[in-house]
Formats: C-alpha cells, structure tokens, sequence
C-alpha cells in the first residue's frame, strides 16, 4: 500500500472507509491498493462498466442475450458487472467474517413505487453472491421493501437519497427489519444508507439561483456537508447501526470536509484523481462545522430546510422531492434504458 495515498492515509488512521464507484474492472485493483473495501455500482455506472471495456464482455454478453426481453438483458447485463465485482471482493469479504468486501446492485429505477417488483428483484439480485448489497430507493415503498429484506436477512442499501429525512427513516426501517429478523431466528444483515452529496447540491443551486437567494456559491457548497454533518450526528447520537455512505462526490472539497467521520465514501474515478493530488491536506474535517453565516444563508432556501431538519420531508413526499425526481430520471435515461436496450457488436 504506497505510504504517500492521501486514501491509505484515510482507511488506515481514520474510522472513514471508502468504496470505488465504478463497476470498471480496470479501476478495481488500483483502487483496492489504495484501500478501498467495497465497490457502489448504479444502472449508469453498469452500462458504462461494460461500453468501457468491450472486448472483455462481448463474447459472453453476445450469447447470454439471445432472446431476452428488454427487462431481462439489463437485468442480465447488471448481474455481469455485479458478479464480478463481488468475486473480486470476497476475498476480503471473508476475510473479515462479511464486515467488508460489498458491492452495491440497484433495482430498476422505473419501479421506485412498485413494492411487489422491488422485493422480486432484491431476492434475485441477493441471489448472485452473498456480498451483494441490494440498492433499493429511498421512497415510501422502497423503504418497505428495505424492512422487508432486512428481515429476510437480504443486505441493502438506500440511495437516491439527499436529506436527513431519509436517512432517519432508513436507520428507523432497519432496525425495524432486525428486529423481525431476529424474532425468526435470522441473522440481521446490513444496512447501508446513502446520501448523495453532489446531487443536493446541484439541485439546491439550481433552486437558489431561480428564488434570487442570497446564498453564494461558497455556501451551496457547503449545503450537502451541512446535511451529512447533521446525518452523522443524529446516528451517533441515536445509536443506529446503518452505515452511512456518501456518494456523488462533486470534489476533493466533499472528502475533506468529512475526512474522520465514520462514513463510507464512494469515490468515482474522477474525483479519486483529484483527492490524490499532492496538496490534499490529511487533516480530519468531519469536526469542522459550518460557519453560522453559511447556515443562516442556506436556511432562507425552503428545499435546504427540507432536506437539513429532520422532520423537513415525511416518507410519502420521499419521491416526489424535486431531486428525487431528477435523479430517478437520469438513472432510467441514462442508465436502466441504455441497458435493456444493448447490443453486443
């Protein structure tokens, strides 16, 4: 493990861990030097795994697809890159006894409402290695869902997910579904919550530019690490046992500004090469809290409000958050749609 990695330095003298955001196969052995025990995987980052590297799918992928229906190739194509991520890290999923070494597989994101369909994928998806974690949507039904599976003993994660809110109720769900769980003789699995930094700050920017807000662009910034910040705390300070993860880094600014919190970081290539500058200062930010200006600014946009206070969004308003939205779009458009729709040159 080479002793300058600004990553090493935070998976080995800080509780942060962190995990690749990429299913490219390429990345994964670079990023395991570097410290990395996971891997975050979405419909976009599937179809991306695969366009990027061609040649090692096509022969397989050309025989496997014949005849699916378009559900069933992105089906298909997801459990590919998944399958092999996961066996990439069960060797270190083993070696500490299922702590470490998980790869997350997400649901079709057209079917954020649809409770039946969900829990029918989660089993399949549970079903290709013990080291998946089923990604599921942070909404009314897919935190059902979520419990449900927890209670079955199925490991899972909750993305599409950028308020406090929501990674209440997750923690909430779970320890919920454990308790069932336990109750039938199972042994609870994990829980891993995301709240997806980048993606509320986008949004909020877009909001505060459209009400003439007075918050800067220094402050919409600072807007998803106020939110984890708040996060974090709550769980520490109610005890949940959820592992919160951090996904959609936007820039080194996000990974300093939580550096020594015990969080999971999924870091993409792209910002992985910007932390890994020479000037990343190794220095625990998670401490840090954002200045009160910043905060009185931030709080005059209704939406921050919504996604900061705890009780600013009730579950069945979970999927009709304007960010919710945008980013079940994309991973329909951009992802899910591009995967039914594959054809293997």
């Amino acid at each position: 493990m080479p002793d300058h990695c600004y990553l090493c330095w935070l998976a080995s003298e800080t509780p942060t861990t962190w995990w690749l955001d990429s299913g490219e196969e390429d990345e994964l052995q670079n990023a395991l030097a570097c410290g990395a025990v996971g891997i975050t995987t979405n419909p976009p980052l599937a179809y991306q795994a695969i366009r990027s590297c061609p040649d090692s799918w096509k022969e397989g992928l050309r025989e496997a697809s014949s005849g699916l229906k378009p559900v069933e190739l992105a089906e298909m194509l997801t459990s590919r890159v998944v399958k092999t991520g996961a066996q990439a890290l069960m060797p270190l999923y083993e070696q500490t006894a299922g702590e470490q070494g998980y790869i997350c597989a997400q649901v079709n994101p057209s079917k954020a409402g649809d409770r039946e369909s969900m829990m029918a994928l989660a089993k399949r998806f549970h079903s290709w290695a013990p080291n998946v974690a089923v990604k599921l949507p942070a909404t009314a039904a897919g935190l059902d869902v979520l419990e449900d599976c927890v209670a079955e003993g199925i490991t899972v994660a909750a993305t599409v997910s950028f308020s406090v809110p929501q990674v209440l109720e997750v923690a909430v769900r779970y320890q919920q579904g454990q308790a069932r769980a336990r109750q039938a003789g199972i042994k609870p699995a994990k829980c891993f919550p995301v709240i997806m930094i980048g993606r509320i700050d986008d949004y909020l920017r877009e909001v505060a530019q459209d009400r003439r807000s007075a918050a800067t662009e220094s402050d919409i910034r600072q807007a998803g690490l106020a939110i984890t910040k708040r996060a974090l705390h709550l769980y520490e300070e109610r005890g949940y046992g959820a592992n919160l993860i951090v996904a959609a880094l936007r820039g080194p600014h996000h990974m300093a500004g939580l550096a020594g919190g015990k969080l999971i970081m999924s870091i993409h290539p792209k910002i992985k090469k910007m932390i890994l500058a020479p000037d990343m200062p190794r220095a625990i930010g998670i401490d840090t809290e954002i200045e009160p200006d910043v905060m009185e600014r931030l709080m005059t946009i209704p939406e921050f409000v919504r996604a900061y206070e705890p009780d600013g969004l009730k579950p069945e308003e979970f999927i009709t958050f304007g960010v919710t939205q945008r980013t079940l779009s994309q991973f329909i458009e951009s992802g899910w749609a591009l995967l039914e729709s594959f054809k293997a040159s």
